[in-house]
């Protein structure tokens, strides 16, 4: 049942299992929906949706399944004048009590169920109604009553109100609610310094002023009992980054949220380095993002600690010349004797721990032969919440 629906949660990239697949047809085989879609709506997505990351592209799914199911005002009469038929909800005088009890401690002011009851049904069947706004009493638009439409009580009875009875659950899908949710989407500064705080490592540094207690217990007994303090270096959390970013040409549309990953680096990390580069990393580097002032790029590489992580930013978008030839920069002035992969590898040999954040739609990077030859040397990830996420977890492994 509903097998093109599971489809396209697929298709859409919501990771939904074939055993939670299962376990959605055996909670639709109990009828636990109530043959309600709105039901089904959040049902299907309590069963299925593992995080509320993909809340949006689930509603995307289900829009694309769903969106043309509504009911028609033909089929809306027809049941209305079924149940018009329908005899009276009868309940003994102790049922009564109990959901009168359960209305007033949920605290609800409505009338007992009794007096609903009477005040519903026979003005529906003797259809006497008159035209009726606003007000605490009987059934009309607008009100107080618990009965009516379009109007408020908290343990009313809704009556008509066209806008809650047709496509409820696609309307709930129609909202895009989730939309902020989703971690495939370009990140602001703060999504960006929360996963950036991950790099951050335990690491003992300056004078030795914390007592080794450990230390302490094993050195005094190796002492025979006399006392000997040790003494140890404060653990402190620290980051270690650096950052080289492409600026300027097709990073240009880019330049916003290469500059909000900048400024979330600055402000999470204390020992950050950054250099800018143009297309690809040659003999020099950038100091500024105009790139007018540069520092040698193997002076960088020798003065950098090896454990520093490293993430590249750029398109990795470039003509193969620029890459793969000597004095193929870009720059009519600027001559490389060394082709930029060759850096590029030298860079990917220094440092333990490197990464490279691509802005462009991972599924452009296989039409590019210049991002094809840089993802054989860096792994590489969607400049995206997701793909920062990933790139981090690559980087503390």
């Amino acid at each position: 049942m509903f097998v093109n629906f599971f489809h396209v949660l697929r298709r859409r990239g919501v990771p939904a299992t074939f055993d939670e697949w299962l376990l959605l047809q055996e909670a639709l085989s109990e009828n636990l929906t109530d043959s309600s879609l709105i039901r089904f709506y959040h049902l299907a997505r309590a069963i299925l949706v593992k995080t509320e990351a993909h809340f949006d592209k689930y509603d995307r799914a289900f829009l694309e399944c769903f969106g043309h199911v509504e009911s028609t005002e033909e089929l809306v009469k027809i049941v209305e004048a079924e149940m018009l038929r329908m005899p009276p909800l009868e309940l003994t005088e102790e049922e009564k009590d109990l959901v009168d009890g359960c209305n007033s401690s949920a605290g609800h002011t409505g009338p007992p169920l009794r007096r609903m009851q009477a005040n519903f049904m026979e003005p529906l069947r003797a259809k006497s109604f008159e035209p009726h706004e606003g007000g605490n009493r009987a059934t009309g638009i607008r009100g107080r009553s618990t009965l009516g439409a379009r109007g408020f009580n908290p343990a009313g009875v809704r009556v008509g109100q066209d806008w809650s009875r047709l496509q409820s659950a696609v309307k709930i899908a129609e909202r895009r609610q989730f939309e902020n949710y989703r971690d495939d989407l370009q990140m602001d500064t703060r999504s960006m310094k929360t996963a950036l705080t991950y790099l951050r490592q335990v690491a003992r540094e300056g004078p030795k002023d914390e007592l080794d207690l450990r230390g302490t217990i094993d050195a005094t007994c190796r002492n025979a009992g006399e006392l000997e303090f040790v003494w140890q270096r404060t653990r402190k959390k620290r980051i270690e980054l650096m950052l080289l970013m492409d600026a300027g040409g097709t990073m240009t549309p880019h330049a916003d949220v290469a500059s909000r990953l900048f400024s979330a680096a600055k402000d999470i990390v204390r020992d950050l380095k950054f250099y800018y580069f143009h297309n690809c990393v040659y003999q020099d580097l950038y100091t500024d993002i105009a790139r007018h002032r540069t520092v040698p790029a193997g002076k960088v590489l020798e003065a950098t600690d090896r454990n520093f992580k490293v993430i590249l930013v750029g398109d990795a978008y470039m003509a193969p010349s620029e890459l793969f030839s000597p004095n193929g920069s870009i720059d009519y002035w600027y001559r490389n004797d060394r082709p930029g992969i060759q850096w590029l590898m030298e860079i990917r040999k220094r440092f333990r721990k490197t990464i490279w954040l691509n802005p462009e739609p991972k599924r452009w990077w296989d039409s590019v032969p210049t991002t094809q030859a840089i993802r054989q040397i860096f792994p590489m990830y969607e400049l995206t919440l997701e793909g920062l996420r990933a790139g981090i977890r690559a980087l503390i492994k």
